[in-house]
């Protein structure tokens, strides 16, 4: 609607909204998280839980609106078809810029159950977010490295019962949980650092995403699998916030949680390898999806 505007005033403007937004949220947010912290009671518990998500479904909408209102992007997206508000989902996906969380927020909205991360238990002693992220039942892990494993071996396998039981609340709440297989943004120095056999991704990271799956394997049914792609290059989150943004392509491809993942990684040593084989083979279709997408853009 606005777009006619120029750039860096549709960039403040938007961002202007953006932080209003957030803060119109984050403090009722803020506020019924303590409250669900101050009644331990088992039902008022799960009705704040559900208005807590509805509150943070609410503030993507909102952002959402502020994207109509000053960006004009034509989204290619296949797949949305396949979800449900009412499934049990491990989204992963490539990971290029922080625009990557908007664009996800943006299409998934509505589709599935609202995204949330893991997050290391240490987090949720960020003053104000950490018990925001508590309350919007954002699944908190404690890992141990191998290292510290070997001193402590009664300690294995400990990290994942807590998780477990962190993810306990999920048996009666759809809920997506959102991974970043590659650890990190994609870019031309990490790539060439790396050397994968991959053209246009990083090494896929195998042992956050079988934790996951491992962790949620009583809960989640489908894995949803996102591959984001650019045509006019990977843009920042200012480039998207002041309109520059004009095309993205999204391909949504949804997978049976059942096929194959099933399995001991951190102890079973041939499921490891075999993990390691499906998931290379994930990556070198998506990089082939994202190497279709470039061939047809240029």
């Amino acid at each position: 609607m606005f777009n006619f505007l120029p750039a860096p005033l549709i960039g403040f403007l938007s961002f202007f909204l953006y932080t209003i937004n957030t803060l119109l949220w984050l403090v009722p947010i803020i506020i019924f998280s303590l409250l669900k912290a101050l009644i331990p009671i088992a039902f008022s518990q799960k009705i704040f839980s559900y208005l807590l998500d509805q509150m943070a479904s609410n503030w993507v909408a909102v952002n959402t609106l502020i994207q109509k209102l000053f960006c004009r992007i034509e989204f290619n997206v296949s797949g949305l078809e396949k979800l449900s508000l009412n499934d049990w989902y491990i989204v992963v996906s490539n990971h290029q810029s922080w625009v990557d969380i908007l664009v996800l927020q943006r299409l998934l909205h509505g589709k599935i159950p609202f995204l949330k991360f893991f997050l290391k238990k240490e987090l949720i002693y960020v003053p104000l977010l950490g018990i925001a992220w508590w309350a919007l039942d954002f699944p908190f892990m404690k890992r141990y490295s191998q290292a510290f494993l070997k001193k402590n071996p009664h300690l294995i396998g400990k990290d994942l019962e807590t998780t477990r039981k962190a993810c306990a609340k999920f048996k009666h709440k759809p809920v997506s949980i959102m991974n970043f297989i590659e650890g990190t943004r994609f870019t031309k120095e990490k790539h060439q650092k790396q050397k994968p056999k991959f053209e246009h991704l990083l090494r896929p990271k195998a042992g956050g995403i079988a934790f996951a799956l491992d962790a949620m394997s009583e809960h989640v049914s489908t894995l949803v699998d996102v591959t984001i792609h650019y045509p006019d290059g990977i843009p920042t989150f200012m480039d998207f916030a002041c309109g520059q943004v004009k095309r993205i392509n999204v391909d949504v491809n949804t997978l049976v949680v059942a096929d194959g993942f099933s399995g001991d990684y951190f102890k079973d040593k041939s499921h490891k390898a075999e993990f390691h084989r499906w998931l290379n083979e994930l990556w070198l279709e998506k990089d082939k999806k994202l190497n279709d997408y470039h061939q047809a853009t240029q």
